[in-house]
């Protein structure tokens, strides 16, 4: 079986292919995920934009608002290659604003 599913921004429209309904919902909760985050967690804005950083060798996956500069960055799986957003701190909390977060160069810290 076949299914179209679009973004409820409607920005993105993927196809997913299965021959059973568990695949399928794995494979459209994964796509949901990183793609359909429809707006910043700041400012409620929807002028979003997707952005690939490469900095010595590393690739940084992240979505920026261009409407207050903030962003949400996604983590990579150490199996299998997918992303993930970065919801929670480096000690598991959760973040404000559902992860979004934005550079201080005063303090060098993400806020």
């Amino acid at each position: 079986m076949k299914v179209n599913y679009t973004t409820s921004n409607g920005k993105i429209a993927a196809e997913f292919e299965s021959d059973s309904q568990r695949d399928l919902f794995l494979q459209i909760s994964r796509f949901q995920e990183v793609f359909d985050e429809g707006f910043c967690g700041k400012c409620e804005g929807a002028n979003l934009k997707y952005v690939v950083r490469n900095v010595e060798e590393n690739s940084y996956y992240e979505i920026r608002c261009q409407d207050c500069g903030t962003k949400l960055e996604f983590g990579s799986m150490k199996q299998g290659g997918g992303l993930f957003p970065k919801r929670k701190d480096k000690e598991g909390n959760w973040l404000p604003d559902r992860g979004w977060v934005k550079w201080n160069s005063k303090t060098q810290k993400n806020e």
